[in-house]
């Protein structure tokens, strides 16, 4: 890592293999194509599903017009979003994704009619019909779609919410997104008595600075936005909150979580086993941060000084340097994994240059298996960046293996979505251990540990936040500000024990997560694939070359079998307490290692 002045890579992707614009003529043919089919494929099925004499061969031929119809259509909407994270401050595409949502929602209320009398159907009948060879690549489209029959409400009440949602819910993430993503916030730096505007993810980095007057002055502005916003971030979290609400009672589900479980396929026993393990071993985090409070010289710990580093540094890690790192990394392992995230970078599948307007954080959007995912960042030359892009090529790997699979089957459920970003990441740890100095191997190891932290401990945490959220929402009304940061002090101290002070300003802080907003209850996804990592990667080792053919078969199969079909090729039970230890296990290395150098170090 070399010393740099230079600015931030102006890296955009390429989108043309969706189209090449807002105006491509494309769009609306793509949309006409779409209706005509749909017309067409609700004459031919309409009431030939739930029949007792249901063919298998019938179903299969359905879902596999339904595939090509939904994959195809998906392309305009898809582009939109991407084009809208780009900037969000743009009005014209603001109007451009909200017209795509509606002709999604006049899509999908032709199409909604399949689904529900798939899920009607008798067990028997579908039952007959998947063991049949020729349903082979839907069994597990089916059997997922079926685990919602209890919970589908009639074509006419499905209708309504689906063509309201455009104007309720979705309105509502929107406005999160525009109002958080092209706010700019009032930076005084130490020592100066002018502001200057900048970014969410300019605050949010300079929290990482190794000067703690200006981390001090970054927690100011950061707060001072979010109280600003207050109103408007509040109000819609209360509303999403109680949409939630309402749609949970009229589909009976049992408790504010519940849907997400059945999407990820997990049951309640095994996301509350994990959760409670990570409550369990939260002393872990209240060891590392004492130690890392003895490095940096503190008599106490505060918000401002959890990313802190470890060493006062300006070290910066330029896009070529990181590309290179990450290549190298991932071809260490296997070189199919480099080959994929190779094509990333040279067919210009990466978005990474910050400018104003464009939404926060990261992500791989995986498109259509006959496209290519592409991966949004905004990379700031940071020390951390690297690890993000890690994360995101490890999902972006993921999603072009995946393209061996039809589109029902591309999508792999939550939890096992982030197995390869935190595989990703594992590797370009090691890689920089191998070659680093004492001093760096510290640093390195802190970064490392407070990413897991961040990964498995504070994202149970904010999942106890939320189900507290929804629960408090349901029984005593629209919640306060106020309500709102008590709770989510409450959840994430608990975390840090007595290690870390959350001060005041860390109340509102919970407003500005995305998650929160768009994907309720999303969060333990990456305790559960931060933990399999941990526990994998150490099989990983342990077996050798052989576990590589096996993992990039995981990969490849996507979503077309449940999550512990996919863990049995690598020999994992979810149910089982002892492989969650193994996680647990890795992480106490990791934070003894560090304490080991740190007592290396200052001997």
């Amino acid at each position: 890592m070399s010393a740099s002045a230079s600015a931030p890579p102006q890296v955009r992707w390429d989108l043309s293999a969706l189209f090449s614009g807002n105006d491509d003529p494309k769009i609306q043919e793509s949309w006409e194509r779409a209706h005509a089919a749909a017309d067409t494929f609700a004459a031919k099925y309409r009431g030939q599903i739930d029949v007792p004499d249901l063919s298998p061969a019938t179903l299969a031929t359905a879902l596999k017009e339904l595939e090509d119809l939904v994959a195809q259509a998906s392309k305009p909407i898809n582009f939109a979003h991407l084009q809208f994270a780009c900037d969000t401050g743009n009005a014209a595409l603001g109007a451009f994704l909200q017209k795509q949502m509606e002709k999604s929602t006049e899509l999908s209320v032709k199409l909604m009619f399949f689904d529900l009398e798939l899920q009607a159907a008798p067990d028997e009948v579908i039952q007959r019909a998947i063991n049949d060879p020729v349903m082979a690549n839907y069994v597990h489209y089916v059997t997922v779609a079926r685990t919602f029959s209890k919970h589908r409400l009639t074509e006419a009440e499905e209708v309504i919410l689906e063509e309201t949602a455009n104007t309720g819910s979705r309105a509502w993430e929107r406005l999160f997104e525009e109002v958080t993503s092209n706010y700019t916030y009032k930076l005084v730096r130490p020592g100066q008595d002018k502001s200057e505007e900048v970014s969410q993810e300019e605050v949010l980095n300079l929290l990482r600075d190794s000067n703690r007057e200006l981390r001090q002055a970054a927690s100011d502005a950061f707060t001072a936005g979010l109280k600003d916003m207050e109103r408007v971030l509040v109000f819609t979290y209360n509303n999403l909150i109680q949409d939630k609400a309402v749609d949970d009672r009229l589909r009976e589900y049992e408790y504010p979580e519940h849907s997400r479980h059945l999407a990820n396929e997990l049951d309640k026993e095994t996301v509350d086993l994990v959760i409670s393990k990570c409550q369990a071993k939260y002393s872990l985090v209240e060891r590392f941060y004492d130690v890392k409070r003895q490095i940096l010289g503190l008599s106490e710990l505060t918000h401002v000084d959890r990313y802190a580093p470890l060493f006062d540094t300006e070290a910066k890690v330029e896009w070529d340097q990181a590309r290179k790192i990450v290549l190298e990394a991932f071809g260490s392992f296997s070189g199919e994994l480099e080959s994929r995230a190779r094509e990333f970078f040279d067919s210009h599948w990466i978005d990474a240059e910050p400018r104003k307007g464009k939404r926060g954080g990261a992500f791989c959007a995986y498109n259509t298996p006959d496209t290519h995912p592409v991966v949004f960042q905004s990379y700031m030359n940071m020390p951390d960046d690297v690890m993000t892009l890690a994360h995101e090529l490890g999902h972006g790997v993921h999603a072009s293996l995946s393209r061996a699979q039809t589109y029902f089957n591309y999508h792999g459920t939550l939890p096992l979505a982030e197995l390869a970003s935190t595989f990703g990441e594992m590797l370009v740890f090691e890689k920089l251990v191998a070659s680093a100095t004492l001093k760096d191997k510290l640093a390195l190891y802190a970064e490392k540990i407070e990413g897991v932290f961040a990964t498995v401990f504070r994202q149970a945490a904010m999942f106890s936040f939320e189900r507290r959220c929804h629960e408090a929402r349901r029984n005593e009304g629209e919640l306060t500000a106020d309500q709102f940061g008590q709770i989510w002090q409450e959840e994430l101290q608990a975390m840090f024990g007595e290690s870390v002070k959350l001060g005041d300003q860390h109340k509102c802080w919970w407003s500005y997560v995305s998650h929160f907003i768009s994907v309720p209850f999303y969060v333990y996804a990456y305790s559960f694939g931060e933990l399999l990592v941990l526990s994998l990667y150490q099989k990983a080792k342990t077996e050798g070359p052989s576990f590589e053919s096996k993992y990039v078969e995981l990969l490849r199969l996507g979503g077309s079998k449940s999550p512990q079909q996919l863990m049995d090729i690598v020999g994992v039970d979810l149910k089982s307490p002892e492989f969650w230890d193994g996680g647990f296990d890795a992480m106490e290395k990791l934070v003894a290692e560090f304490e080991r150098l740190w007592a290396e170090f200052s001997a």
